[in-house]
């Protein structure tokens, strides 16, 4: 009975998961008094998001509405951030925006959920309009009817947790329509690590896998489930893994960093070449049951620098170990250790400060210290190593390399200046450090 039970129990929740899927909905958006057809919902001054309202503006943000030219599109438009949410199950969903320069001097970026990049510095002619479209990828915790993936509480309030699509809109912005469709087509790329990739929310800490979204056109879709201070075990244990395997089909892909906080595992059986070894190679046959794609990417370098101005090693024998692997099971291999130690110290011992999240005192409201962390990225830093990422993708002839977007090439050994970088700073911001190290 027991069994008979849990089987219909089993049976319903796959069906409402078929059922949810098929049931995902299309918006089509149009701001102010022009009236775009019966297909687009109209969006007016003062319409907030809350779950009754299912979408609207949201935390507390309203752009100013105008009129461009009568019967033609109105926008909304504001050189502060504001967002717009929309209540959205799982899946994959192609975002197209219509963004428009009325008075000249329009200069949009867009980002989605915890800060993920979409579109950047995206410049319109004076008087046009401009369609811009990116994929973004929803998950929730549900794994199976008696399966979560359990959540440390920093998380509970991520955006990319919660049960709705939020866009950001930063720069000088005009926006004049949105589109949101299911898409169930895409090549769907699954990041799997710690605070170096996950989707950091709050400013100013950034990690490479909210910066990759932008360096990919529709056909691919980034889907982020690194967690701050979490090993491969860990990782294992909070069933996030167990969730990547859950939706994963095959043809996706399933890009693995891990190190730095494995480093810290003591036990008996704990080492670079004993249960990080041994982990590893059950995420990359575990990806491959699924008939998806594995890469290891090794862990990025700290920033400590010796008298001769060259990047010490501090992470051990992770690095081989992970290499190894790769090597062992025939795996294509990124090595961000090498690659970010050369990034390092081409900046320089002072200059790679900018790469990190280094700060004098009352940089951001109510941080009354200076912050100096050597292991997490700043926006900046976090642009560069997502570029690395790319420029090996390209380089290893990857299927993925003819998805890629805004990239010509990239040498760590001459990186951008970071003068020349522009950031719009998000609405939320948080001093306190992101676990792990």
């Amino acid at each position: 009975m027991r069994i008979l039970s849990f089987l219909l129990l089993a049976f319903t929740f796959s069906g409402s998961l078929q059922a949810q899927q098929a049931a995902r909905p299309s918006y089509k958006f149009d701001f102010g008094k022009a009236d775009l057809g019966a297909e687009y919902k109209n969006i007016k001054q003062g319409d907030k998001y809350s779950k009754a309202s299912v979408f609207g503006f949201d935390f507390e943000t309203q752009p100013t509405f105008s009129e461009v030219k009568k019967g033609a599109y109105d926008v909304v438009s504001s050189d502060k951030v504001f967002y717009f949410s929309v209540n959205l199950p799982e899946g994959n969903y192609e975002v197209k925006v219509l963004l428009a320069n009325p008075h000249g001097d329009a200069l949009s970026t867009v980002k989605a959920e915890s800060r993920r990049l979409m579109l950047k510095d995206v410049k319109i002619p004076k008087g046009k309009y401009k369609y811009e479209s990116f994929i973004v990828n929803i998950k929730d915790r549900n794994i199976t009817p008696d399966k979560k993936v359990a959540l440390k509480e920093r998380e509970l309030t991520k955006l990319d947790w919660d049960d709705k699509l939020t866009i950001e809109f930063n720069g000088k912005t005009s926006l004049a329509a949105l589109e949101i469709t299911p898409v169930d087509d895409q090549i769907t790329v699954y990041l799997a690590g710690n605070s170096t990739v996950v989707n950091q929310d709050t400013e100013p800490w950034a990690a490479w896998g909210q910066m990759i979204p932008y360096f990919f056109k529709p056909g691919v879709a980034i889907a982020n489930h690194a967690e701050s201070g979490l090993t491969l075990g860990s990782f294992l244990g909070s069933k996030r893994l167990d969730k990547i395997l859950s939706v994963i089909k095959p043809g996706d892909y399933l890009f693995i960093e891990f190190g730095h906080n494995d480093q810290k595992d003591k036990g008996p059986d704990d080492g670079a070449y004993k249960s990080y070894t041994e982990r590893l190679k059950l995420f990359v046959n575990s990806a491959r049951s699924k008939n998806a794609i594995p890469i290891i990417l090794t862990s990025t370098s700290r920033r400590s620098f010796n008298k001769e101005g060259k990047v010490v090693e501090t992470l051990g024998d992770f690095p081989d170990a992970a290499r190894k692997v790769a090597q062992a099971l025939n795996v294509p291999l990124i090595d961000l250790n090498k690659a970010t130690k050369i990034l390092y110290e081409a900046l320089g011992e002072e200059e790679s400060k900018k790469a990190l999240v280094h700060y004098a005192a009352n940089t951001y409201p109510g941080q009354t210290q200076a912050i100096a962390d050597n292991t997490h990225f700043s926006t900046y830093g976090a642009f560069q190593i997502a570029k690395i990422i790319v420029k090996e993708i390209m380089q290893q002839d990857i299927r993925l390399k003819k998805y890629i977007k805004n990239f010509k090439n990239y040498y760590p050994a001459k990186p951008d200046d970071p003068a020349t970088w522009i950031w719009p700073l998000s609405l939320r911001n948080d001093l306190v450090k992101p676990d792990g190290n």
